[in-house]
């Protein structure tokens, strides 16, 4: 079986979120459980010149939109697996990866670009596995070209929902430039007057995923569905969830190469020298005994700030201490900066996005806060599992399927959620926390339960391969 999966982001060659990892690891896990697979991804300015190995297509002339645009394609294995980065400068080498006016005509045409390399590059695959609303134009050319192209004829789609908020919404004027000016792709397009080309790939794919089996029911419903919900509803025979996966190559406190200290579930006593090297970074006291709390997200709305706003100050007066990582909105940024200011020796704050210090706050940090408003999936509840730090989610989405409440009766559980999006009941959860915490035998076994669980990106695969049989049937 020959698999091809687009991506508007793949990890190392770039990223901006959960997407970005989901599609740079999983070609490669796909690889290790024997499925021929190959990732195809835009190469942007930010995309570092080490990972671009060789030209594999110099001329890649895309013809589109009644013209022919000069491209090529850069060939690399750094994330493991196959890849083919598709160099085109007017529409990649930009400032940022997102973000502009006409973002659907740049991913329109990467999609086109991506077809027309894998016609160069050999065979039909057998699947084309589609991420997110940036794939949805890819969704209707295909569907468009089995009817005509035998190229096409046997090749299936999967397309994969990372996030419903984002539908990738433009003016209908645009569909005829794309070349989507038939009855048939129009009407996939539609949506509330404009088009969608998220509305695109959830109509016209062969099957649906999700990258979580709670976020397959959530986007049912007019809560997460944002005005798709009803198409959801429609294609739920044809829907399945399946929970992201951690590359542990890369998130391994064994392994780690961006910790100080390496440890694991036999020897958790060298993690507290991690606490100790994360307090010396952000100069704060280095008093081991204290709870560090931790958080590492984008600063806005979604991302449950508002509720850690609410909670900061009990946090602070149970003598815990908070180191915060990301950047968002400026109120939310305003705030964290204004929280180290008011208490400079408990409050540590970096504002940006840094890898490095990330590993370094989930080796180091005691317990992490994702208290979500929603989460598709989430990714950084499962690298505090494997690293011992206990996580304390909201129970939606990929939080609720991977967390499970600590109970003290029985010992079971790996953390601890909460239902109603309200900070009395977040309060709740995190004093459970602080009272097990002051049990050292209590909090190892929560750590151990955590570092127990194979949330591996091989599982998930094979789980991918399953659906991509099922596609196929």
């Amino acid at each position: 079986m020959r698999i091809a999966v687009i991506s508007a982001e793949a990890v190392p060659y770039s990223k901006t979120g959960g997407l970005g990892d989901v599609a740079g690891a999983l070609p490669k896990a796909l690889r290790r459980v024997g499925v021929d697979s190959v990732l195809i991804t835009p190469c942007y300015w930010q995309t570092k010149g080490e990972y671009l190995w060789s030209t594999a297509v110099e001329d890649l002339n895309v013809d589109w939109r009644g013209n022919v645009y000069l491209a090529k394609a850069f060939y690399s294995e750094a994330n493991g697996s196959p890849t083919f980065l598709i160099d085109a400068p007017s529409f990649f080498h930009r400032d940022s990866i997102y973000g502009y006016r006409e973002d659907h005509e740049r991913f329109a045409f990467f999609n086109h670009a991506a077809l027309v390399l894998l016609q160069r590059i050999g065979a039909a695959p057998d699947i084309v596995h589609l991420n997110d609303w940036h794939c949805g134009f890819a969704a209707a050319e295909i569907a468009s070209r089995r009817r005509w192209d035998r190229y096409w004829q046997k090749t299936r789609t999967v397309f994969s929902i990372h996030n419903m908020a984002y539908q990738g919404v433009f003016g209908t004027e645009d569909l005829w430039k794309f070349g989507f000016d038939g009855e048939y792709e129009r009407n996939a397009f539609l949506s509330n007057g404009a088009a969608s080309a998220m509305k695109a790939g959830l109509s016209l794919s062969d099957t649906l995923s999700t990258v979580s089996r709670r976020y397959a029911v959530e986007i049912q419903m007019p809560e997460n569905g944002y005005g798709l919900d009803w198409l959801v509803r429609q294609r739920a025979d044809r829907l399945i969830g399946i929970t992201n996966g951690v590359d542990y190559e890369v998130w391994n406190p064994r392994t780690d190469q961006e910790i100080g200290s390496h440890y694991d579930a036999s020897n958790l006593e060298a993690k507290r020298e991690c606490k100790r090297q994360l307090l010396e970074q952000f100069s704060l006291p280095v008093k081991l005994d204290r709870p560090i709390f931790a958080n590492i997200t984008r600063l806005t709305a979604q991302k449950g700030i508002d509720l850690m706003m609410q909670v900061a100050g009990e946090i602070l007066s149970s003598g815990s201490f908070i180191i915060s990582l990301g950047s968002g909105e400026k109120r939310y940024e305003d705030f964290w900066q204004s929280l180290r200011d008011y208490a400079p020796q408990q409050v540590g704050v970096y504002r940006g996005y840094n890898e490095s210090l990330a590993h370094k706050i989930e080796a180091g940090a005691d317990i992490f806060l994702m208290p979500s408003k929603f989460e598709p999936c989430g990714l950084n509840q499962m690298y505090s599992l494997r690293y011992g730090t206990v996580p304390i989610v909201r129970a939606v989405g990929g939080l609720d399927d991977t967390v499970q409440n600590f109970d003290s009766i029985d010992g079971t559980g790996n953390g601890f959620k909460f239902g109603p999006y309200r900070s009395d009941k977040f309060l709740e959860r995190i004093y459970e926390a602080l009272f097990a915490y002051a049990d050292p035998d209590t909090w190892r076994n929560i750590q151990l339960n955590g570092m127990a669980e194979d949330n591996s990106w091989e599982n998930a695969a094979r789980k991918y391969v399953e659906l991509y049989e099922w596609t196929r049937s």
